[in-house]
């Protein structure tokens, strides 16, 4: 697969080069200095992926995140140095469908774009859990049909409370009859999915084969009806799906369940 890296930063560009590189199935088709070098060169080198960095001068990687998805050019991977929420949502809202730290693993920066190129998205551990109590926040009404809001829909605004806690506290029906669907070792997989793990460290922890946890985790995407990982644990969140794979029955809809 074709990747493009975007960084202002010559060294920073050359050491994500090297990494790639070594990879049988990816090449690096280009360098960026700026944001509009990113949407030139993603047009013309015809990359699948670009890493792409947000503060950058002439135009930022926000501003080029969105030009790029806009015309449809390739899927774009947030790579920066900051833990920011601002960076994080502007990134989403702008279309990326990846957003890691650049201190992040080299296989885990191999394994975003992979996902990335086969339609997935990707999120870093440390942000995971912000992602889904922003959209538990915007998540549907309880008296509306559910459904897995994009982007925090306007309607989903209107209908969230001020606090987030009563959004997380009643299961919501739609998401549970997706859940349903899953085995045991799914929804424990979804669980630890949920609190932000890696596949790497969801194997480690239930003692799997790092493969096994990736085919569960496809699993789980394709019984749900998710179009990535993000949107499952999201759902997971709206069932009340606890770490170890459990989740509060429809008869605690009455009352605040226990948190986990």
């Amino acid at each position: 697969m074709k990747v493009l890296i975007a960084d202002d930063q010559a060294l920073v560009r050359s050491g994500f080069a090297l990494v790639l590189s070594i990879e049988e199935d990816i090449e690096v088709v280009g360098q960026a200095a700026n944001g509009s070098e990113a949407v030139r060169m993603a047009e013309e080198t015809g990359a699948e992926v670009v890493l792409m960095d947000v503060q950058m001068p002439v135009m930022d990687g926000i501003a080029a995140t969105e030009e790029i998805v806009r015309r449809d050019l390739a899927k774009v991977v947030i790579l920066t140095t900051f833990d920011r929420e601002d960076y994080l949502f502007d990134a989403l809202a702008a279309g990326a469908s990846g957003f890691l730290l650049k201190n992040a693993d080299p296989d885990d920066l191999v394994e975003a774009i992979r996902a990335v190129a086969h339609g997935h998205a990707l999120l870093a551990p440390e942000v995971t859990m912000r992602v889904i109590q922003r959209f538990a926040r915007s998540g549907p009404a309880r008296t509306s049909p559910a459904r897995l809001p994009d982007r925090g829909g306007a309607a989903g605004d209107a209908a969230a409370p001020s606090s987030p806690s009563p959004a997380a506290a009643v299961p919501d029906p739609a998401a549970e009859a997706a859940i349903a669907q899953l085995t045991a070792r799914e929804r424990e997989v979804l669980g630890l999915m949920a609190t932000g793990l890696s596949n790497s460290e969801i194997a480690q922890q239930l003692f799997l084969g790092e493969s096994t946890v990736k085919t569960h985790v496809s699993n789980v995407l394709s019984k749900t009806g998710s179009r990535d990982r993000v949107k499952a644990v999201v759902l997971a969140h709206q069932a009340g799906v606890t770490s170890d794979g459990g989740a509060t029955p429809p008869a605690a809809s009455s009352h605040t369940p226990p948190q986990g």
